[in-house]
C-alpha cells in the first residue's frame, strides 16, 4: 500500500516512518527535507500544504495520508488556528480529488468540562475537517507522547534539569494519561488498514492517570534529580510561557499554547481504542526510561 506521511522530520512522523518501512510503499511531505533523518525509507517531496504547493505530486497514488501537521511554530502569518484551519482545508480537498482512502490524524484529547483552549479547539476543527472530507477517515487523540524526540516531553526534562527548584502552578492538580510513544505510533500504525474503524474518533492513552505535579516528580525521580517542588499561584499566560520556553530551549510559540491547555482534566476514554487495536500499552516509567535512553543516544543531555 502507498503511503503519504506529512512531517517526516517530526518526532512521531519519524517514529512511523521507522515503523511501516518494509511493510508499505512510503512517501512523504516536507517543506525542508534536508530536515528529515537519512535513514528514513521514503520518497520525499517538497511541499506544504499551508500554500498547497506539492500536494498533488504527494498524494498522487496514494492509498492512506497520516496527518501530523500544526501550526505552532514561529510565523508572521495570521494566527495559528487560522494556519491549521486553511492547512486541514487544502490537504483534505487535494485528497479528496486525488481519490485517497483514508486519512489518519492525531490531534489532542479533549476535556470533559470547561472551555477548551485554542490549542484544543483546533485541532478539533482540524479533525472535523478531515474526517468529512473523506468518510474513511480515522482520528486519533492523545495528551502528552512520552519520547525521546517530542518536544513537549524535552522541554518538561529541561525545566526539571535546569531550575533549581520547579514551581508547580495551579494546574499541577489536573490530570491526565500520558502515552508511551511506542504504544502511539502502534495505534498509528494500525489505523492504515484497520477495518471497520473509518469515520471514528478514538482517545489512546497510556495506563495510567497521573497529575501534572506527580508526572513532573515522577521524571524528576527517574532522573535521579532531587528537586524542590513549589506551589506557586501562577496560572498559565504569556509571561509563564516565555520563561518555560527560555529556560527548556523549546519555541514559545508551542509551548504557549500547549500551557494554556491546562486548565483542567484531559483524560481518555480509551477503551473503544483498545478494542478496536488491541495495543499492549507501556507503564509511564517505563516510557519515560526509553524516552531518556533514545535521547542520550541521540545527544548527550548535559546538565545545563
Amino acid at each position: 500500500m502507498r503511503i503519504l506521511i506529512t512531517g517526516p522530520s517530526g518526532a512521531v512522523g519519524a517514529a512511523l516512518a521507522r515503523s511501516l518501512a518494509g511493510t508499505h510503499e512510503l512517501r512523504g511531505l516536507s517543506r525542508e527535507p534536508a530536515r528529515v533523518a537519512g535513514d528514513l525509507a521514503l520518497e520525499l517531496v517538497r511541499g506544504d500544504a499551508l500554500s498547497g504547493v506539492g500536494l498533488d505530486r504527494a498524494l498522487d497514488g496514494v492509498e492512506v495520508c497520516y496527518y501530523l501537521i500544526h501550526s505552532m511554530e514561529p510565523s508572521t502569518d495570521a494566527s495559528f488556528e487560522r494556519r491549521d484551519r486553511t492547512a486541514a482545508r487544502r490537504f483534505a480537498a487535494a485528497a479528496a480529488a486525488a481519490g485517497v482512502r483514508r486519512i489518519v490524524y492525531l490531534g489532542g484529547l479533549r476535556p470533559a468540562a470547561g472551555r477548551r483552549s485554542a490549542h484544543l479547539e483546533s485541532r478539533g476543527e482540524v479533525e472535523r475537517i478531515l474526517l468529512s472530507a473523506i468518510p474513511d477517515s480515522v482520528a486519533l487523540r492523545a495528551s502528552l507522547v512520552i519520547g525521546g524526540r517530542s518536544r513537549s516531553f524535552r522541554a518538561i526534562v529541561r525545566l526539571i534539569e535546569r531550575l533549581p527548584m520547579v514551581p508547580l502552578p495551579p494546574w499541577r492538580r489536573y490530570k491526565t494519561q500520558p502515552i508511551d510513544e511506542r504504544d502511539a505510533i502502534a495505534y498509528l500504525a494500525g489505523a492504515a488498514d484497520a477495518k471497520g474503524i473509518g469515520g471514528r474518533a478514538f482517545d489512546i492513552a497510556g495506563p495510567e492517570v497521573l497529575s501534572y505535579g506527580a508526572i513532573i516528580e515522577r521524571i524528576a525521580g527517574l532522573l535521579l534529580l532531587a528537586r524542590p517542588m513549589v506551589r506557586v499561584p501562577l496560572t498559565p499566560g504569556a509571561i509563564t510561557s516565555a520563561l518555560a520556553a527560555r529556560v527548556s530551549g523549546q519555541p514559545n510559540e508551542l509551548l504557549g499554547p500547549l500551557m494554556r491547555s491546562l486548565g483542567g482534566d484531559l483524560l481518555a476514554d480509551d477503551a473503544p481504542a483498545r478494542a478496536a487495536f488491541g495495543v499492549p500499552l507501556h507503564s509511564f516509567d517505563a516510557a519515560v526510561e526509553h524516552a531518556l535512553r533514545e535521547w542520550e543516544e541521540l545527544e548527550p543531555r548535559a546538565l545545563a
